[in-house]
């Protein structure tokens, strides 16, 4: 019995404005539409399995995201077109150090850092977006816990990345980057798990918590459920079982 991955979640000052940007941006369809939350979900022929779900949080956002969204390209007109698409929707170039690199660096209408990539074997099969990409003090042994967390195995390993990969084969990858910079405050995107319909929530807290998680408050209050932090204190959710 495991968890697997359902959401990538992002808070927002306001879910719906930001929802409508990445679902217009990316092609996908706005497929929840709530007071509390908006999710964009992937057509099925995309082979991503989770849906972008947007939940109103309080106060702008502030630093660089540990977590942030790669974007797959094409061709170098393709990744030209992905650029010129996202700016004309509302996102922004920005500068987060990365010097003269062959990707794009972005920020949504929100801030939120995300990168179009120039075009890369790896990100064949992955549609539109390449990876989920965490900032890591310690790769290997984040993977490994998070292969745990997803059910998602470790598919390539180098130093300063290390990469888990659905078992379909198909869909985004989800990685951990080398980043020696120090996590302060809460994160603004961040992974929510669940049991599957045979499983129990309680049972796999308590696994993820003999494996290195420990529980956290983000005030979430008396929700059905649980909040966690993985071992380098990254937030995520223990959803009920789906």
């Amino acid at each position: 019995m495991s968890t697997r991955l359902v959401n990538l979640t992002v808070d927002a000052a306001n879910p719906g404005e930001l929802a409508r940007f990445w679902a217009t941006f990316l092609g996908w369809r706005v497929a929840v539409d709530l007071p509390g939350e908006v999710d964009v979900r992937a057509p099925a022929g995309e082979g991503w399995g989770l849906d972008l779900c947007f939940v109103p949080v309080p106060g702008p956002k502030g630093g660089k995201n540990r977590v942030h969204l790669d974007l797959a390209s094409r061709t170098p007109d393709h990744q030209a077109e992905v650029v010129g698409r996202a700016l004309s929707l509302g996102a922004r170039k920005i500068d987060v150090g990365q010097g003269d690199v062959p990707w794009v660096v972005l920020a949504d209408p929100e801030g939120n850092e995300f990168c179009v990539l120039e075009p890369r074997e790896q990100y064949a099969r992955s549609g539109a977006v390449a990876s989920i990409v965490v900032d890591s003090g310690d790769p290997a042994a984040l993977a490994e816990f998070w292969a745990l967390a997803s059910g998602w195995p470790i598919a390539a390993r180098e130093e300063t990345i290390v990469g888990l990969r659905a078992p379909s084969g198909v869909g985004p990858w989800v990685e951990f980057l080398r980043n020696s910079d120090v996590k302060q405050g809460k994160n603004r995107l961040h992974l929510d798990v669940a049991p599957s319909l045979d499983g129990d929530q309680a049972t796999e807290v308590t696994r993820l918590i003999e494996a290195g998680a420990v529980p956290a408050d983000v005030g979430q209050g008396d929700e059905s459920w649980v909040v966690l932090a993985d071992p380098e204190g990254n937030e995520f959710c223990v959803l009920t079982a789906r």
